[in-house]
Parts: C-alpha cells; sequence; structure tokens
C-alpha cells in the first residue's frame, strides 16, 4: 500500500491532470460500516483514511480548480489526531445520524457510511445501508456475537447488501488468539444461516495497530485470508451487475428546450441502451425506438447503468416523470397492490388505512398499508402479530397505490424496487420499503366464471349460507355449543360442516405454532375455507378462540353481507380456569405453555358480537337454541 500511495504522490506533482483523469475513471465503491457501540467503527475508519493517504473528493475538486502541479509536503496527519477527530464528532453526537466519509486509493474510490450502534438509532443504519454495496459488521474479539451484531447483519440481508466482511476487530487486546477468532466465526455462520446469509468474508483486523488493514499481519500468521482494505478494492460493485440485467431508467424529467427537441432525462438504473433499441414506456405500454443519446459532452453510441443520459425517441408518445423506460422485450411488472417489507422510522405509529405519499423510482403515488401480517422481532427472527408498527420495527404487510406503477422487486432491483413512504400532511419521511411481489402475480390468471352459482348452490339445499363464527376463551365452551348446533340443524334437514380448532390443526394448519403471528396466519386460513364452504351453500359452525377482532373482522370482511354471525361464548377467565378440562391453564400459570390466551397472550372480546352467550347463566342446550333462533327466525 505504501508503495501505491508514492506512485499516487508521484503522479499527482508530475502530471495532475493524468491523475485526475485515472481518478476520474475508477470505480466506486459505497460501504456501510455498522456493529455494536465502541466496537471500533471510528477507529476503524480513521485507519482506513490514514493508510489510504486520506485522499478526499473535496480535495480533489480544489486540484481540479487548480492546474499548477502540486505536491504532498504538509499532508502527513497523524493517525491518533485523526481518530481522536472521529471521537470528538461520537461524543458530540454528530454520528447519532449517519457520518459520511469520502477517500480514494490507486485503484479505487470510497463512500463509507459510519452508522451509529445504539439500537434506537436502526433507522439511522437503514439510511446508510440503502445505497450501499458491501457491509462491514464489526466486531469486539472480547464480546463476540452480540444483538446488534445480529440486528444489523439482518438488515443488511434485507437490504439486499450482497458483500459482508465481518470484521473481528480489538484482536490485538485477546493476543491475536486464533480460538477466539474462529469460535466468534463459528457462532456468527451458524446464525447468518438463520437469516438467508449465504457467504461472508470473516476477517481479523486490529483498527488501532492496523493488524490485517491495508496488508497481512506478522501477529496473525495463522490467517490465509484476504485483508480488509485490498477486499474493499477487488470486490465487484453494484453498477458492474447491474449493466448485465435489462435496460431500466426512470424518467427525472422530460428536457425540451425548443420546438425542435424533447428528451427524457434520467438515471440509468440497470442495463445499457443505444440508438435504434426498441423501447417500451410503462405503465403505458408505449412503444418507440431510441434515437440519440444526449449528454453534455455530446452524443453517445451507447450508455449503460449509473449514468445520467437524455433519450430521444423516434415517436411523438406520451412519456413523463415518473414513467419507465424499458427495453421493449424486457418489460417490467405493472401492478397496484404488493407485498412488502415495511421498516417504520417515525416516532409516530404507523396508522394503517391512512393514506401517504409512496415515493419509488421517480415516481410518487398515493398509498395505502394494510394492517401488518407480522412484525419481525430482529433479534430472535420470530414473526409476531402486530395491529401497527411502532420507530424501528420492521414488518411485512400489503400496500396499495391508487394507479398503476412500474416495478421489480427488491431483490432485483434497489431504484426500483424499494420505496418510502411519506406523510401527508407533515412531509416527514415515516418509512422505508422493500416490494417483494404483486399481490396478482400472475396476469394470465383470471377467474373462471362458472354457470353453477352460489346461489344455485344455496337453493339446492334450500337454506341461505352463513357463518356461525364462536369465539371466546380456552374453555369457554365453544366446541360443546357448536356440536350441539350442528346436530340441532342436521334434524333439520340443514347442510353444515364444522370447523373446530383443534381438529383444523391436526391437518390444513398443523404447521402452525400458537404465536401470535401463527394464530393470525391459523384465523385467515379458516377464513377463506369458511368463504369456500359458504359459496357450496352451506352453514359453517366455527369454534376459535380467535383472539383478536382484526382477525374477525377480516373474516367478516371475506363473507357475504349479512352472512358472517360473530357468536361471543362469554364465560369469565376465572370460570374457564376452573373447568380447565385440557389441564391448560394449570400449564400455563406454571410457564410451561407459553403464548396462552388470557394468561400471556391478550383476548380481545367483540365490541358488538350478534350474538352473546353468558355461560354462566345458559346451559349448551339454550345456548344451542338461542343461536338456532336467531340464525333461522
Amino acid at each position: 500500500m505504501t508503495e501505491q500511495i508514492y506512485k499516487t504522490d508521484a503522479l499527482i506533482a508530475e502530471d495532475i491532470d493524468a491523475y485526475l483523469e485515472t481518478h476520474q475513471h475508477k470505480t466506486m465503491l459505497r460501504f456501510i460500516t455498522c456493529g455494536s457501540v465502541d466496537d471500533g467503527k471510528s477507529t476503524l475508519i480513521g485507519r482506513l483514511l490514514y493508510d489510504s493517504k486520506m485522499i478526499f473528493e473535496d480535495q480533489l475538486a480544489a486540484l481540479e480548480s487548480d492546474s499548477k502541479k502540486m505536491g504532498t509536503q504538509g499532508q502527513e496527519i497523524d493517525f491518533a489526531l485523526l481518530v481522536d477527530g472521529l471521537a470528538a464528532e461520537r461524543e458530540q453526537g454528530i454520528t447519532i445520524d449517519v457520518a459520511y466519509r469520502f477517500f480514494a486509493t490507486e485503484k479505487r474510490k470510497f463512500i463509507v457510511a459510519d452508522t451509529p450502534g445504539h439500537e434506537q438509532y436502526t433507522r439511522n443504519m437503514v439510511t446508510g445501508a440503502s445505497t450501499a454495496d458491501l457491509a462491514v459488521i464489526l466486531i469486539d474479539a472480547r464480546k463476540g456475537v452480540l444483538t446488534q451484531t445480529r440486528r444489523h447483519s439482518y438488515l443488511a440481508h434485507l437490504l439486499g447488501i450482497k458483500h459482508l466482511v465481518l470484521a473481528v476487530n480489538k484482536m490485538d487486546l485477546v493476543n491475536y488468539d486464533q480460538q477466539v477468532f474462529d469460535d466468534i466465526v463459528a457462532e456468527y455462520r451458524a446464525f447468518a444461516g438463520t437469516i438467508g446469509i449465504e457467504d461472508f468474508v470473516a476477517i481479523p483486523i486490529s483498527g488501532f495497530k492496523g493488524d490485517n488493514i491495508t496488508g497481512p499481519s506478522g501477529k496473525t500468521p495463522w490467517y490465509q485470508g484476504p485483508v480488509l482494505l485490498p477486499y474493499l478494492e477487488s470486490v465487484e460493485v453494484n453498477n458492474t451487475l447491474n449493466q448485465q440485467k435489462p435496460f431500466r431508467m426512470p424518467v427525472q424529467w422530460v428536457n425540451r428546450p425548443n420546438l425542435d427537441f424533447r428528451g427524457f432525462s434520467g438515471l440509468i438504473a440497470t442495463g445499457s441502451v443505444k440508438p435504434g433499441d426498441e423501447i417500451r414506456v410503462l405503465p403505458s405500454g408505449k412503444t418507440s425506438t431510441i434515437g440519440r443519446i444526449v449528454t453534455y459532452e455530446g452524443d453517445r453510441e451507447q450508455a449503460f447503468a449509473g449514468e445520467t443520459v437524455t433519450l430521444t425517441l423516434t415517436d411523438e408518445i406520451d412519456c413523463s416523470r415518473g414513467q419507465v423506460i424499458t427495453h421493449a422485450k424486457a418489460p417490467l411488472e405493472v401492478a397496484d397492490q404488493f407485498e412488502s417489507t415495511i421498516v417504520w422510522m417515525d416516532e409516530e405509529e404507523l396508522l394503517p388505512g391512512r393514506a401517504y405519499w409512496m415515493k419509488i423510482g421517480t415516481q410518487t403515488v398515493s398509498a395505502t398499508v394494510a394492517h401488518p401480517k407480522y412484525q419481525v422481532n430482529v433479534n430472535t427472527m420470530e414473526h409476531l402479530a402486530a395491529k401497527t408498527l411502532d420507530l424501528n420495527a420492521i414488518g411485512i404487510a400489503n400496500i396499495t397505490t391508487d394507479r398503476e406503477i412500474p416495478f421489480e422487486a427488491y431483490a432485483e432491483n434497489r431504484d426500483l424496487g424499494g420505496f418510502i413512504l411519506i406523510d401527508k400532511v407533515t412531509n416527514r419521511t415515516v418509512a422505508a420499503g422493500m416490494i417483494h411481489f404483486a399481490l396478482r402475480r400472475a396476469h394470465n390468471i383470471h377467474w373462471q366464471a362458472v354457470d353453477i352459482s352460489r346461489e344455485d348452490h344455496a337453493l339446492m339445499k334450500n337454506q341461505k349460507p352463513a357463518v356461525l363464527w364462536m369465539t371466546g376463551l380456552s374453555g369457554s365452551g365453544k366446541s360443546t355449543i357448536a356440536n350441539i348446533v350442528e346436530k340441532k340443524l342436521a334434524r333439520m334437514n340443514r347442510h353444515t360442516f364444522l370447523l373446530d380448532g383443534d381438529n383444523v390443526r391436526h391437518g390444513l394448519n398443523k404447521d402452525l405454532g400458537f404465536t401470535d403471528a401463527d394464530r393470525v396466519e391459523n384465523i385467515r386460513r379458516v377464513g377463506e375455507v369458511a368463504k369456500l364452504m359458504t359459496d357450496a351453500g352451506l352453514i359453517v359452525i366455527t369454534a376459535f378462540i380467535s383472539p383478536f377482532r382484526e382477525e374477525r373482522d377480516m373474516v367478516r370482511g371475506m363473507m357475504a353481507s349479512g352472512e358472517f354471525v360473530e357468536v361471543f361464548v362469554d364465560t369469565p377467565l376465572e370460570v374457564a380456569e376452573e373447568r380447565d378440562v385440557k389441564g391448560l391453564y394449570a400449564k400455563a400459570r406454571a410457564g410451561d405453555l407459553k403464548n396462552f390466551t388470557g394468561i400471556d397472550s391478550p383476548y380481545e372480546a367483540p365490541e358488538s358480537a350478534e350474538i352473546r352467550i353468558d355461560t354462566t347463566a345458559m346451559t349448551p342446550e339454550e345456548a344451542a337454541d338461542l343461536i338456532i333462533a336467531k340464525l333461522i327466525p
């Protein structure tokens, strides 16, 4: 590395124009440093800046404005002073936000995002990672893999960062012990596999001493892998990968300086383009051919991902800001409903159903977020039921836009799969999101019309379809009452089917547990089955705890008006515990049964059920008669 610095210094001194020309065509790597508090991020960044001779972008701008040849005398910077300065910034709270550093080596330019390690600033880490090609995950060799190690690794992977470096720092404080390093790497590898990280590079380093930063350290003869800075210089950047993908360019603005010229300007997200290429504009679907590629330096014969250009078309077709120009034979998908991961970044929680501005690519549309399907616990990777998302929460939710938009899955295209949500009133950015897929994923699949309608099925059975949805605590008597109701309806020649909570978990839902997230999915599936059965003209009787109002309302929304009858089997908790036929309450009280409704998991009683059964005041037979009387007047 020292030899490279001397060569660079000599080139600057001898021919500044040649140096600037060389520097202009270097590739750029954006990377992020993250980890727990005091893992040594600032020290490592200081070492990188110091060992790379601190060639900053603002210094280069000064060089470009001065045609005189310049030497490098007086540019030596004391490493300890540099690190002290970075540490002072941290102490002043500057790195509570993302601090960006610019430096360069002979081979490459770098932008490094220094992000805070505190859990409460997860949103800042997401901001820094959103444009990164690589993440350096720091671990203090004395502490090993921590919660923040897992959190930041998960987020880096979630945000599509392909290259991960596990930098086991402060090796000098554990006497460069190989066993310490190997144990940390083994523990991290086991965790990484659970979240889908298939590969990473682990390097034992000392940011303070400089071990394995720019060259191999004699203190770690047992380590034969890459060292940090040369690895950063050689890793493939996203722009290189993006050039191999189909052409996509979101239109930033329409350039029309005079009546004879109409161009469409923007940053090429992926692929390449040249005059004569057939293109398609989305979402309109209009097609044309590229006429010219115009830049400030003149017309180009070809342009690539990462370049900003103005394209002219051979036809006068409608194309405006927010639309996307694609290769005609490889267009984008267009949709208005998506499943997405959402990282909530605002102090005010998500309000499902509220309209937010959604900015994706160069387009801004109005969008609403449905209730989250679940929230991810980034410490344990558990899926948790959630009604909303609060600060730094990560959840999976469906999102609906007010019009169809062109997009790609975030895993394939960050520019056209990533979005932000903006509060319409305060104009604050409240969330970042990543599209998984459109809810209508296959446009060649259509609803098949049938000749025998649901009305025909009901008429053949001489009855009105209905769903008797019995909800209540475990031990409230739901299954007993449901069974009696079905027997009484059978004697009346009614066509019924009973869906019982325990029975369904032996088949359809045997893969689900009893976490809140699994309970939500359990009820969703049962609701879909019940809907199909009402389509067949049946009276469906269900007996499920179904503890959350949201899920019960969701099932109600699936049914035709008047067909969903909520039956609240209202039994006080103390009465249900006294019955405890299955011994479940005793296990829950003893701590042997987790996520048990009424004990350590909530039950949300219906607020306006069609039928309320007070099991302390009537027998199961009386309850069944009351339900049937309400169902069949």
